[in-house]
């Protein structure tokens, strides 16, 4: 058996897996990144040696198959790996196609949520241990997704319902926690993010970020350093150690 590895699915260049992957390194789990939203049967590792599956965020929708067939395979990926126990997380995009694998419904949100406003935490997991009532983060959604039967709601906003779930192995979050400084520099500097906003709404974001990003950062890496450990008890699990 070849060394069991987290596989991170990106949909686009800058959507990339930030503190995500820096949790994953600081306990040395293996990585492999692969973007297959274009394929239709995309070539994916051996699933059998998957110790955890993340899934990140991009600018289509979870349910645009026709221009994206690999979202299909994704959907299938996450079902199957919720359904053994494998960890698995999803960001945005990635919080949208693993509620819509287990059965929730997607449909476009009220108007669009960009930039640093409250999420109000409904319930405390192991993941969420040290949060606040009330949380600024920072979105950029369009879309929303339902709870899947038998998830955990974790927090929600005015706009959206379904800010945070867990459903078994699996958390998804709508929100960006795993953006860093240089991360948001990236984003603000792709005209596929900024498109229609004024320079005074990028500002903003900056400004808003250097504020909360403080706060934020002990939080993140409570979530995702908390993924990480699942993933590497996976591991053991699969080596039978």
């Amino acid at each position: 058996m070849t060394q069991p590895e987290v596989l991170i699915i990106q949909h686009v260049p800058w959507e990339k897996p930030g503190r995500i992957l820096d949790s994953l390194e600081d306990l040395q789990i293996p990585t492999q990144t692969v973007t297959i939203v274009k394929e239709k049967k995309p070539d994916l590792p051996d699933f059998k040696e998957l110790a955890g599956v993340v899934i990140m965020g991009g600018p289509m929708g979870a349910q645009d198959y026709d221009q994206y067939p690999g979202l299909k395979a994704e959907e299938k990926l996450a079902r199957a790996a919720i359904s053994v126990g494998k960890p698995v997380l999803g960001i945005c995009l990635g919080h949208q196609i693993i509620a819509g694998a287990l059965g929730a419904k997607l449909s476009h949100g009220k108007e669009p949520e960009i930039g640093f406003a409250p999420i109000k935490r409904v319930d405390k997991h192991d993941y969420f241990s040290m949060w606040s009532k009330e949380l600024n983060v920072l979105h950029w959604h369009n879309d929303v997704v339902g709870l899947p039967e038998g998830g955990q709601l974790l927090a929600r906003s005015a706009n959206t319902k379904n800010q945070a779930f867990r459903a078994g192995s699996a958390l998804g979050l709508q929100f960006h926690l795993e953006v860093t400084a240089t991360l948001l520099d990236e984003w603000l500097s792709e005209p596929t993010m900024t498109e229609g906003m004024k320079k005074s709404q990028i500002a903003k974001i900056r400004d808003d970020f250097a504020e909360y990003d403080p706060q934020l950062q002990p939080l993140a890496d409570q979530v995702f350093s908390g993924f990480a450990a699942r993933c590497n008890t996976y591991i053991r699990m699969l080596c039978g150690s």
